[in-house]
């Protein structure tokens, strides 16, 4: 289950070294060729011959999503547009998207990585992997593609949307993997059970593109009967294949010879130790069409470099704790979506749907969590409907330490998604 044995077992020593040679490298590429890079360098004082190691990525500047967007479009090409092959960019629903450029030896290293993302999974040339997440500029499709295809593996590019088809093709052709977002795998799930569709012989389901909690592990891998995999990645690094799961299923694997990991403290920048949760920021060590230096991810985690049961040495990062940038603050208090996830999976009698409404009245914020009920409890009584909303705002209460307002809703009334899970934030004054 080891696709990469000579990076994903290396020794601690021989990784240093190998990423000090590619940071120096980056750094002289980038300085000479990226003048947004050279920029920021010359602002802080930095030539490329103070970069010696890996230690020093601390002297270099931070990127963040704001920077991509003001150089779009090809503002971070460290080599010729005609070296360019592919281009992949952001949904662009909050401004101008973020371009990612791949050189044919970027395309070939993103394949590499999936490859191993798939490998982790004990997928291997003899599965049928059906990709439903969706192709075009986003990056899932293929970057599971490629990976799947590096691998050996039959695929099936189905894309996202269509369920019932997704099912009848899963069903026709034997698939084995699936490979999509969380929420969509749940969704493919609930049209199952609506049409009597008996889901044989899929073995594990390759899920990222959207934080999800160990809840909805579980409830996915009760419904599906397969092994659920989390996997990590994002168009400004490559897409799909930074970091994933192995058998362990604890923590994911960091592809650190191509992708070096920090964490900060997400106010003052400062790099925190192991253990310590802060942002998650990442450099492309190897990447050529567009490399990135210290992308602030604004995504929560630690990293661990403790051993891991599976054989790999590789470092860690945490499944995602929250993000700094979709946090709520409510009456002084940093709420994330993701924590009211983990409340709701583990509650019977209602569905993995739910939106956030957050008002204001008398310059305070109150919170109220609409959650889709499924046909048993819709059924019962209104005073046991009532019953159970008291029941999830206390539950709510002791993971928020905030009181919140529970509005029980018809089942089917909150809207699906076959992407990214939408989680409904209306702010409004009352």
């Amino acid at each position: 289950m080891i696709w990469n044995e000579k990076y994903e077992t290396m020794k601690s020593a021989d990784m240093k070294k190998h990423q000090s040679d590619k940071l120096v490298n980056l750094v002289n590429k980038v300085y000479d060729k990226v003048p947004f890079y050279r920029e920021k360098m010359d602002t802080l004082g930095i030539k490329p011959s103070d970069i010696k190691s890996i230690s020093d990525i601390v002297k270099l500047p931070f990127t963040s999503k704001d920077d991509m967007r003001e150089v779009y479009p090809y503002g971070l090409l460290a080599c010729d547009k005609k070296d360019i092959v592919e281009i992949h960019t952001s949904s662009g629903t909050t401004g101008k998207p973020v371009v990612d450029a791949y050189t044919s030896n970027d395309v070939e290293i993103w394949s590499e990585v999936m490859a191993r993302t798939f490998a982790m999974g004990g997928a291997n040339e003899d599965d049928v992997v059906q990709i439903a997440y969706g192709y075009g500029l986003f990056t899932g499709g293929l970057g599971a593609h490629y990976g799947a295809k590096k691998l050996g593996a039959m695929v099936i590019p189905i894309s996202a949307g269509n369920s019932k088809r997704q099912l009848s093709i899963m069903r026709d052709f034997g698939t084995t993997i699936l490979a999509c977002t969380p929420s969509y795998s749940l969704y493919i799930a609930e049209i199952a059970a609506e049409e009597k569709i008996e889901i044989k012989g899929l073995k594990a389901g390759f899920f990222g593109a959207e934080p999800w909690s160990e809840s909805m592990r579980k409830e996915i891998e009760e419904k599906l009967k397969i092994k659920a995999y989390d996997i990590y990645g994002l168009t400004e690094i490559i897409g799909p294949g930074v970091a994933s799961e192995c058998e362990c299923q604890d923590m994911l694997h960091i592809n650190e010879d191509h992708f070096y990991p920090e964490i900060i403290n997400p106010e003052t920048g400062k790099v925190l130790p192991d253990g310590e949760k802060g942002e998650l920021v990442f450099t492309t060590l190897t990447k050529e069409g567009t490399p990135i230096i210290r992308y602030r991810t604004r995504d929560i985690t630690y990293l661990d470099r403790s051993p891991c049961k599976c054989g790999r040495t590789t470092v860690r990062m945490h499944r995602l704790l929250g993000r700094t940038d979709d946090m709520l603050i409510i009456r002084g208090v940093n709420v994330f979506p993701s924590q009211i996830e983990e409340v709701l999976l583990k509650l019977e009698n209602i569905e993995p749907h739910y939106q956030l409404l957050v008002s204001r009245k008398d310059k305070m914020d109150f919170i109220e969590v609409q959650i889709e009920m499924n046909e048993k409890l819709f059924s019962d009584e209104m005073k046991n409907l009532s019953q159970t909303e008291k029941m999830i705002e206390q539950e709510l209460y002791k993971t928020l330490n905030i009181h919140t307002k529970v509005k029980l809703v018809e089942p089917k009334s909150i809207p699906r998604s076959e992407g990214k899970a939408k989680r409904i934030i209306d702010q409004r004054q009352i």
